[in-house]
């Protein structure tokens, strides 16, 4: 890969990320605040992501596989969504900005695996050339963070600017819009080949769940984004509410803890094992909710920011492990296949289910217009991911082979293997 397609693609990645932490991670609030709305509505708002993730396959297997050359969809789907993104500035109400940001979102979650498939079609070696033009994204999220709270949009009282990460998000969608067709050609890999509706959603790798240690790894990964989906919608609006100054770029200290533990992964899955790095990982989102739950911006604001840097630890030990640990079961046939099924599943169904709780109960503990019942809000998702992992612990069993789980058959133990 030449130093020019490696500048191409981090600029890429850099760009996809910038553009979804620009309005995301604020979205709460906007909502809260500017719109007015209540805590189902920002729940609702929130499963457009959840709506992407499902309907992304489609997108993916029935367009970009078969018939447009993946630069050339990815170039098209950011004009689009920037031209809704701008759109979903000019909402004056919840009716309005929901529709806009929905269609937005259901066009701008292929492109997370667009994105992908630009970059792995250049490489020979994508396990070590990949990681270092991957980082640039997580990089732009941060950076969109510390834009938001440099030009104080997420200031503390006053009127309130946050409308303006929608146009900031907005212009850079068409941006990447326009330099996706500047990206290396990366033309369709299933050209003339059909294909069924259970490859698209890589519901061939539903017999995975035939071993019974991944079944429970993967009903603890749909149970584990219920609490995920507190974060992902309510993060920002608790921090608002409980003084935290800055409060967009202070969140971005969990993006800069993903990166320094995803560096650390190889270390601690050779001392640890599948089985502790997922229990730690759902251990750290326990904990960190008990931290928002009974820290605050005074005398305990440590205990806000030891909630946000734990990010790390949430994501990678539990998603990142959980990826790796799928790749290994999967085997080479079904590799594409196990990761679409396990995204389905989280950030599809989990995520889902998790948005419509978080906003029901945020809305059920508010105690004026401008106030919630947080601590009790928090202990809420610290108690589900902690018997989510009570119960993982107790019914896990990291086995070293297949051979050793009777609900698979002979053929299937060849077609399946289990490294980890």
């Amino acid at each position: 890969m030449t130093a020019a397609i490696r500048t191409k693609l981090s600029a890429m990645m850099f760009l996809e990320f910038f553009i979804w932490g620009g309005w995301f991670v604020t979205l709460g609030t906007y909502l809260l605040k500017d719109l007015k709305t209540s805590g189902i509505e920002v729940g609702a708002a929130v499963t457009t992501q959840s709506i992407g993730a499902i309907v992304a396959p489609f997108i993916i297997g029935l367009i970009a596989d078969k018939f447009f050359s993946a630069q050339k969809i990815l170039g098209v789907l950011h004009l689009l969504g920037g031209a809704l993104l701008w759109w979903a500035s000019t909402a004056t109400n919840f009716s309005s900005f929901y529709p806009v940001i929905l269609v937005y979102m259901i066009l701008y979650m292929p492109t997370l695996a667009l994105v992908n498939s630009v970059s792995f079609r250049q490489m020979q070696n994508p396990s070590k050339e990949f990681p270092p033009i991957r980082v640039l994204g997580t990089i732009g999220w941060i950076v969109a963070g510390a834009l938001i709270s440099w030009l104080n949009w997420d200031k503390q009282g006053g009127e309130a600017a946050l409308v303006n990460t929608f146009k900031m998000a907005a212009i850079a969608s068409v941006v990447l819009g326009l330099f996706s067709f500047t990206l290396p050609s990366t033309p369709p890999v299933k050209r003339g080949e059909s294909t069924t509706i259970g490859e698209i959603l890589g519901l061939d790798a539903i017999r995975l769940l035939k071993n019974s240690s991944y079944l429970i790894f993967f009903i603890a990964s749909i149970a584990i984004c219920i609490p995920l989906a507190f974060y992902y919608g309510f993060a920002n609006p608790f921090f608002q509410e409980k003084g935290m100054q800055a409060t967009t770029v202070t969140q971005s200290l969990g993006q800069v803890s993903e990166i320094l533990f995803m560096v650390m992964i190889p270390f601690f899955f050779v001392r640890l094992g599948v089985k502790k790095m997922l229990a730690v990982g759902m251990l750290a989102w326990a904990l960190r909710y008990v931290l928002f739950a009974y820290g605050d911006a005074n005398s305990n604001y440590w205990m806000l920011i030891l909630g946000i840097v734990l990010h790390g630890v949430c994501y990678d030990f539990f998603f990142v492990t959980g990826q790796i640990y799928t790749d290994n079961l999967a085997g080479e046939r079904f590799k594409s296949a196990a990761q679409g099924f396990i995204t389905l599943a989280t950030y599809g169904v989990g995520m889902l289910i998790g948005s419509l709780i978080a906003g029901r109960i945020v809305d059920q503990y508010k105690t004026s217009e401008t106030a919630h019942n947080w601590q009790t809000i928090w202990l809420i998702p610290a108690g589900i991911a902690a018997v989510v992992m009570v119960l993982f612990l107790l019914f896990f069993r990291d086995k070293n082979s297949m051979a050793t789980d009777p609900a698979l058959n002979l053929d299937e133990q060849k077609d399946m293997r289990l490294d980890v």
